[in-house]
Parts: structure tokens; C-alpha cells; sequence
């Protein structure tokens, strides 16, 4: 099985591909980036670009599913405004791609990569990287969040 795992943003946008095949032990990185799009761009414009980026990393990989965090709720609306709406462009994609659409909320990820809801970032990062083989060049924050991400999709699938 093939897994989109997104960690939502409009500036920042974490994106992995995992793959399973049956009989491997651990789920193998095919793609991850942090895509960024930049602040001088109108709002509309970076949607735009998240959008299309999206759109060509099914058209390459060809998931199954689109795994996608949930919006947690922070004191700027604004911001999680414009992740909601970025959440929209990304889901909207993925249904075109007649992708399955599988949310998970922070805690729940934590729980699926560490086993405590309550786990910190440095916790989830460490797992990451002893539960998929990954090369050291894979630092940003948002990227090992999606893969995070892509991996609590596959947690909830073998369940």
C-alpha cells in the first residue's frame, strides 16, 4: 500500500510517500520534501502552488491514501484559517485523485508513532527515524511530520 502523508501549511508543507508491500518489515520513504511557498506571493497564489504540488505528487507516486492532520486550535484564527483553507486545496486534490482520505488529530499520531498522546516533538522525530530508514538529510520539521503522519495512516489501515 501507498500512503500521501501531508502535514498542512500555506508557507510550509510537509509531503511524504511511503510505501508497504506485503512481507516488509518497515515502510520505505519514496519521497518526502518540505515545500514552501513564498510570503510575497498573494494567499491565493500560494493555495494555487500547494495545489498543483500536490496534484503532481499523486500523478508521480500514485497512492492509495491521503493521511492528513487534523487542524489543532491556537489563538492566531487567522493562521488556522489559511491551514483550513490549505487543508481544503490539498483534500480537494486528493479526491480527485480518488484517493481514501484518512485524518488524524496530534495526539493521535502520537500515539501511533511513540504510544503516549502526550509524547513531545523530539520524542515523535526520534521514532520517525528508528521506524522508517531515513537519510540524514531529512531535517525539517515538517517533513518528518508528515512522514509521521503517512505512518499513523498505515497504524490505522492494519487495524
Amino acid at each position: 500500500m501507498r500512503i500521501l502523508g501531508i502535514d498542512p501549511g500555506f508557507e510550509r508543507l510537509g509531503i511524504a510517500v511511503l510505501d508497504k508491500n506485503p512481507g516488509d518489515k518497515k515502510e520505505t520513504v519514496l519521497y518526502s520534501e518540505c515545500f514552501k511557498t513564498s510570503p510575497k506571493l498573494d494567499f491565493h497564489q500560494r493555495l494555487h502552488l500547494l495545489g498543483k504540488k500536490v496534484e503532481q505528487v499523486i500523478q508521480d507516486y500514485h497512492p492509495r491514501v491521503l493521511a492528513i492532520e487534523t487542524i489543532f486550535l491556537t489563538t492566531n484564527h487567522k493562521t488556522v484559517m489559511h491551514v483550513a483553507e490549505a487543508r481544503g486545496v490539498i483534500i480537494y486534490e486528493a479526491t480527485r485523485g480518488e484517493l481514501e482520505i484518512f485524518e488524524a488529530s496530534p495526539p493521535q499520531i502520537k500515539v501511533a508513532i511513540t504510544g503516549d498522546g502526550h509524547a513531545d516533538k523530539d520524542q515523535v522525530m526520534k521514532m520517525v527515524k528508528i521506524l522508517v530508514k531515513i537519510d540524514n538529510t531529512k531535517k525539517s520539521d515538517d517533513e518528518l511530520d508528515a512522514i509521521a503522519i503517512a505512518l499513523t495512516g498505515f497504524a490505522h489501515h492494519r487495524n
